[in-house]
């Protein structure tokens, strides 16, 4: 280990101009203390986040009791390009106090910068004593885009793409006995010249229904201590039977014996020994099922030589079966038809980062509330703990893996407009995260579906890349449905045929049917988007952002007073349930959550302060699904949701 730590942080400061220009290498500026810059919007929960934020352990499956969270206040400034990294500023106070977690485009940042696509970033931290002869793990929950992580003057570590966990070991670099300099590089292109990478909706120049980009360290970052040959993923799928498949991945890959123990509460009901790296199974009796009307978690401790982790399973099995003549999703071998919204998961605060874990469980509870079970992660990944608010709570998440460059176009050499897709670089880039999404989010229990394209979306139309993608999925993850092609280009790749359509919902009918999204009755008829009926509000509920209440009337349908808009809304799931009555729909999702900068549309305000919703209307519009649905698969499967 090393055996000097640094001390030169807090002595004299390096500083940008709040321009995000760089100043000369040797001229010295105070460092900008972090306040809170005042967002376009606040939520109830702004001046709640304080300078401890995301207190919780980070990655709900798989804790390990000794940890230390390092969230709090960072040091930050911009730099120039990629050439930075050859003089990595050791030693150094940066320009400006940032929190960590955040977006740096986010008022909670304390930052609020535009184009922030080279950053350097900068901590100070000691080893609690508990940590002794241990490895050192040091956790990023995700960083966007790409990350290059310096420990006490050594590289320790690079990871690319801006949704997923990573994890170093940085045994041999930390000092045990005094503070360590923690030193994390982030470049994130975004939309900048060629590049096409994961995004989403983030674009550097926002446009109506894409949004303020989020770049740096915007989920946890903790390090915790383990042995050298120690747990680093773990794969726990429960089914409906009872039955747990296991595979505990390890550090050294060399077959370590493993223990798995479950419990109901502190009572052991079920345990397995096996082997790490190999999956096995075992039985667990009388289990209680996972549902959205009874979301029963079990937990679980893994224990492999000397390392023992804490995680939790949900027992339920997600298929497809043909009902009345209808293929159907099943949960626990029943038909459930599934609804939700469009769930983006932005805040106008902290933008891609929630204020807090009570203000993104707040939006789940409200969907909840109303009757719905189902969201729809749209085009983002949300921190671990988002999904295990989902598991128990009892809302099923259709999980998108977020488009690359979405709807962009440059001109050619010939002088012809074409669509910016990946070229074969960066379609094996898009691959590649599409697996960690699916490796790193499957042990979920409320995850149903995961969808790889939305609308075309950096979908590659020679070849057909979807059908392969769709069997890679299914690969990683045989216990959950794809849906390959949400909205359009659809070939008939994967198990839904999902529509999107605004003004009226076309959910599992022939009436509707065009080329680029053919009815189909050999896969599940799916509502993907519908509704995103505008209503306009008064300032102190809107994005402030003039460029973004310019483009409001782009919204699909403005409706001038609540009551309309609610009339209006009563009209489209009244639609929707003579589709469940008459033809194939099993399932819908509804746009969406809440506003988002310039689009108006949502169930709530993007404040979170004003419910377009006249709630007990829409608990009973909803109620009126699920009714229809049961009627029409003939049977009384489908419980009273509400």
């Amino acid at each position: 280990m090393r055996l000097s730590g640094l001390s030169l942080l807090g002595l004299a400061s390096y500083a940008l101009a709040t321009d995000n220009t760089s100043l000369p290498p040797n001229e010295i500026r105070q460092v900008t203390p972090y306040a809170v810059k005042k967002p376009p919007l606040t939520t109830p929960w702004t001046n709640k986040v304080g300078t401890n934020p995301w207190p919780e352990y980070p990655r709900p499956q798989l804790k390990r009791s000794a940890w230390k969270n390092l969230n709090g206040i960072w040091q930050y400034q911009n730099a120039a390009d990629l050439d930075a990294l050859a003089s990595p500023p050791f030693g150094q106070p940066l320009a400006h106090e940032v929190l960590v977690p955040s977006c740096l485009e986010s008022g909670l940042s304390g930052i609020q910068a535009n184009h922030t696509l080279y950053s350097w970033f900068t901590t100070r931290f000691t080893i609690p004593e508990s940590f002794d002869d241990q490895n050192v793990l040091l956790h990023f929950g995700a960083v966007d885009y790409e990350a290059t992580v310096f420990v006490n003057g050594q590289k320790a570590g690079f990871h690319r793409g801006g949704y997923f966990h990573f994890e170093v070991d940085i045994t041999e670099l930390v000092d045990v006995d005094d503070e360590n300099e923690l030193l994390v590089f982030v470049h994130d292109p975004t939309d900048d010249g060629d590049h096409v990478i994961p995004i989403g909706k983030q674009r550097l120049i926002p446009a109506h229904i894409f949004y303020t980009p989020c770049s740096g360290i915007w989920q946890s970052v903790w390090v915790e201590a383990a042995p050298a040959n120690h747990i680093t993923r773990l794969d726990l799928d429960g089914n409906m039977d009872g039955d747990v498949t296991v595979t505990v991945h390890s550090a050294t890959d060399e077959g370590a014996p493993v223990k798995v123990k479950v419990y109901d509460g502190d009572k052991e009901v079920g345990s397995a020994e096996g082997t790490s790296d190999e999956s096995f199974q075992f039985r667990v009796d009388n289990v209680q099922r996972w549902s959205p009307n009874a979301p029963k978690l079990y937990n679980v401790t893994v224990t492999m030589d000397d390392d023992e982790v804490h995680s939790y399973t949900g027992f339920r099995t997600i298929s497809k079966s043909m009902r009345s003549g209808v293929l159907r999703p099943q949960l626990n071998g029943d038909f459930i038809f599934m609804f939700g919204t469009l769930d983006q998961g932005y805040w106008p605060d902290g933008l891609y980062t929630p204020p807090n874990q009570d203000a993104m469980v707040y939006d789940l509870k409200f969907l909840k509330g109303l009757g719905m079970n189902m969201v729809r992660k749209h085009i983002k990944v949300e921190p671990a703990l988002f999904y295990r608010a989902c598991d128990e709570l009892g809302l099923l998440v259709f999980q998108d893996m977020p488009s690359p460059r979405p709807l962009q176009t440059q001109k050619d050499a010939h002088g012809v407009t074409r669509d910016i897709l990946p070229n074969e670089e960066q379609q094996e880039e898009f691959v590649r995260q599409l697996e960690l999404l699916v490796n790193q989010f499957k042990s979920y229990p409320s995850i149903v579906a995961w969808v790889i394209y939305n609308e075309g979306w950096g979908q590659i139309t020679k070849d057909y890349p979807e059908f392969a993608l769709t069997d890679r999925v299914k690969e990683l993850d045989p216990t959950r449905l794809v849906d390959s092609t949400s909205g359009w280009i659809d070939h008939r790749a994967g198990d839904f045929s999902d529509n999107h359509h605004y003004a009226n919902p076309q959910c599992g009918t022939p009436i509707y049917s065009l080329p680029s999204r053919p009815h189909d009755s050999s896969r599940i008829g799916f509502q993907g988007e519908f509704g995103g009926l505008g209503h306009n509000v008064s300032i102190e509920h809107s994005w402030n952002v003039q460029q973004s209440i310019n483009q409001i009337n782009e919204t699909y349908e403005l409706d001038a007073t609540l009551e309309v808009w609610n009339d209006r809304s009563h009209l489209l799931l009244t639609e929707l349930k003579d589709q469940i009555l008459k033809y194939e729909c099993s399932g819908a999702v509804w746009t969406q959550t809440t506003d988002v900068e310039g689009e108006v549309n949502g169930l709530m305000t993007y404040d979170r302060r004003l419910k377009r919703v006249d709630e007990q209307q829409w608990k009973d519009d909803i109620q009126a699904l699920y009714d229809a649905a049961a009627e029409r698969a003939g049977s009384t499967e489908m419980k009273r949701q509400l």
